[in-house]
């Protein structure tokens, strides 16, 4: 069996609560150089390559700057970092409900994202709290997805974070969640909803298929009020989008939900009308290291049930 290779530390330092990105050059390749891979496989193209190169920015496990004739060498790890996209800040605060000496758990907004990914890099839950506690090796245990509101746990000492992402991989945390959906009378609850979800890559919905079941979801009604109800969400699985994608089905989509059941297009950088309402409500689980009983809830609300009209009609430079 072949032994993972080493991760050197990064000769780098974190730009604004931002890991450089790092490369390995594989094993095998016909590559004269270094420069010759990163033009051949990075989608930056060689004027951008060069231009990197020429001013040090991409760097060796020792720190030395690479050169253009920096021969290929099979195993290297070079590290840079990527060019920040313009982001629009989320005008929402990040609370901060627990934080001990091994994890921190967060009581994210609507629209911000848990970890860097795609457009959504320094303006992140995970970036964001690196800078404000001064906590460089914070990571995530899990993520919540960007729309969604609520509780999320990340770890303090890297060594330590596998332990804690066994608790989601093994089903060993509790999670309650609350969404705000039309009431329909005719829907027996409380019900669990199974089904095979399959999300492909850049498509942007997911969807049920045939197949034994991925994703199980315990639903109930908490209670209702004309046209509207307020559901509790309990996920033994986490499948991409399950939540939403199994209160579809059921005829109840949850409210600013831009995905289900009908893909109305992205919202615009900038737009935080009319957010999902869905909420990660409660966290429980025995913490793997101290053995600690923790439970936490979310001090957040739904504002199309606490106040619908004024979530319904929000105009477009209100926020």
């Amino acid at each position: 069996m072949r032994r993972k290779p080493r991760i050197p530390p990064a000769p780098l330092p974190q730009r604004h609560g931002v890991d450089p990105v790092r490369i390995r050059l594989p094993r095998e390749g016909s590559w004269a150089t270094a420069r010759a891979y990163l033009v051949d496989r990075l989608a930056a193209g060689d004027g951008v390559i060069d231009a990197m190169i020429g001013e040090g920015l991409i760097v060796r496990e020792d720190g030395r700057p690479l050169s253009a004739g920096t021969a290929y060498a099979p195993g290297m790890f070079l590290w840079f970092h990527r060019e920040l996209p313009d982001e629009e800040p989320v005008p929402f605060p990040l609370e901060v409900v627990y934080r001990d000496d091994h994890i921190v758990v967060a009581d994210k907004p609507h629209f911000l994202a848990t970890t860097p990914r795609g457009s959504h890099v320094a303006e992140t839950a995970l970036a964001r709290l690196r800078r404000d506690l001064g906590l460089p090796e914070l990571g995530a245990a899990h993520r919540l997805d960007r729309l969604t509101a609520g509780l999320v746990l990340f770890t303090v000492r890297p060594g330590e974070r596998g332990a804690y992402q066994s608790l989601f991989r093994d089903r060993l945390v509790g999670k309650e969640y609350e969404a705000v959906a039309p009431y329909d009378h005719g829907l027996s609850l409380p019900r669990t909803v199974s089904s095979r979800i399959l999300k492909e890559r850049g498509v942007m919905a997911a969807r049920e298929v045939e197949g034994e079941p991925n994703a199980v979801t315990g639903i109930g009604l908490a209670e209702h009020r004309g046209g509207l109800a307020r559901y509790r969400l309990t996920p033994r699985t986490g499948q991409t989008h399950q939540l939403r994608v199994h209160m579809s089905a059921l005829g109840v989509p949850i409210l600013g939900d831009p995905l289900y059941p009908v893909v109305t297009g992205p919202v615009p950088p900038g737009d935080f009308r009319r957010p999902l309402q869905l909420l990660a409500r409660t966290l429980e689980f025995t913490d793997p290291v101290t053995g600690r009983e923790h439970r936490f809830v979310s001090g957040r609300t739904l504002e199309a049930w606490t106040s619908y009209d004024a979530w319904s009609a929000r105009g477009a430079g209100d926020q």
